[in-house]
């Protein structure tokens, strides 16, 4: 038996080096597996989105799944809140997510379990297990290669009592309620999602500030109006409390048990916010706001440095973009401006691209941001010529 065992994982792991190294992914563009169950929408930032549970098709050639335990309702509206988040993310950036989603409803197939439990023997679903797994490779692979570190994000919806979105991390409700110096441990540090960057980010941020300060997902979130737990303002589940900590997709493809350069996060999304459209629609732009913002906050500069060549669409590619430098980044009062140009102008916009702020520049210096509030902003550089570079800042 174990010897069976062995072989089916060099198998799957060779499909899944196929898939991630022998195929060239587009960005932007839509790719199935050999089933057509499972979609992969290519993408060229260090973020990574699944959606296990909310897909529809239900084919009468493929049976329900039959085990003990066996989950079988959906996550309602995980699907289209997926898709919204990539769409936001385009518009916002003009660049692409990678979002993995599985469109056979979980009846079918469970693309957050291990084989046996996500098909329970059904050929053709095992095809779409190791497809949708496939994906999640590639766009790893893809990531590691232009980013050195990413994000993945597994998104869900939980029907618990409390109206709040839960935050996994593979930590236990007991584990959460611990005190900050345990929780900033190396043995409860080696049993998150998040290992790798708790070791390196940007703020030097110990584990149990990423988990539930002012910078954590959660906190990000509630300044959203989405309550989250664990967050600054709701720290810890309570025992009483029913909470997801995360499941097999957060385990696979996370940095807890390789400190790999990829970290995860389960987002487990309450009824309320999901099931209302105008609250949905809310969700779906904090969620894309929130993912940039968390990333930009926490992993090193190549993507604020780099971002896609965010206006690629706009900018003339054979126009020398001159030498400048913005900061401090994140910033708060003001920032300052280094540039090699006489005169431009600087725009600042939102994450819905509103205009807040329009400075013009003679030769840099200090620029007053007192006005803005909290959050991520584009700034665009324009002078005589037209737009010459678009930057992302974050204002704290």
């Amino acid at each position: 038996m174990c010897y069976i065992l062995k072989i089916t994982n060099l198998v799957v792991f060779l499909f899944s080096f196929y898939l991630g190294v022998a195929q060239s992914y587009i960005p932007g563009e839509v790719y199935s597996d050999s089933t057509g169950f499972v979609e992969y929408r290519a993408g060229n930032l260090p973020l990574i989105f699944s959606a296990p549970h909310g897909g529809n098709l239900e084919p009468e050639s493929i049976p329900d799944r039959m085990c003990d335990g066996c989950v079988l309702v959906n996550d309602a509206w995980t699907k289209p809140i997926t898709e919204g988040v990539y769409d936001r993310i385009v518009k916002l950036t003009g660049c692409y997510p990678h979002v993995i989603i599985n469109l056979l409803r979980r009846s079918k197939f469970d693309a957050n379990r291990d084989i046996e439990e996500a098909a329970t023997g059904n050929e053709i679903v095992e095809q779409s297990w190791r497809g949708y797994h496939g994906f999640i490779d590639a766009a790893k692979t893809q990531v590691r290669e232009e980013y050195k570190r990413g994000l993945f994000l597994d998104i869900h919806g939980h029907a618990h009592t409390k109206q709040r979105i839960e935050l996994g991390y593979l930590l236990s409700g007991f584990e959460l309620r611990m005190e900050d110096s345990d929780l900033n441990a190396e043995l409860l540090v080696a049993e998150s999602s998040i290992r790798t960057l708790a070791a390196d980010n940007i703020g030097l941020n110990k584990h149990a500030q990423l988990l539930r300060g002012e910078d954590s997902m959660g906190a990000l979130l509630e300044d959203k109006g989405f309550p989250a737990v664990p967050s600054l303002l709701d720290p810890f589940p309570l025992s009483s409390d029913s909470y997801f900590s995360g499941g097999y997709n957060t385990v696979r493809h996370s940095s807890r048990d390789n400190q790999g350069a990829i970290d995860a996060i389960q987002i487990e999304m309450n009824q309320d916010i999901r099931f209302d459209d105008s609250t949905r629609l809310v969700l779906i732009d904090s969620l894309a706001m929130v993912a940039l913002e968390y990333y930009s906050l926490h992993y090193k500069g190549d993507f604020q440095n780099d971002f896609c060549n965010l206006v690629s669409a706009t900018k003339d590619k054979n126009k020398e973009v001159p030498l400048y430098q913005i900061y401090p980044n994140p910033a708060s009062d003001f920032i300052t401006v280094e540039s090699d140009v006489n005169v431009f102008e600087m725009r600042f916009y939102n994450a819905i691209g509103q205009e807040l702020l329009e400075r013009e520049m003679y030769t840099g210096g200090r620029i007053d941001i007192g006005d803005l509030e909290s959050g991520l902003y584009f700034i665009q550089l324009i002078n005589e010529d037209g737009l010459l570079n678009t930057e992302l800042m974050i204002v704290e």
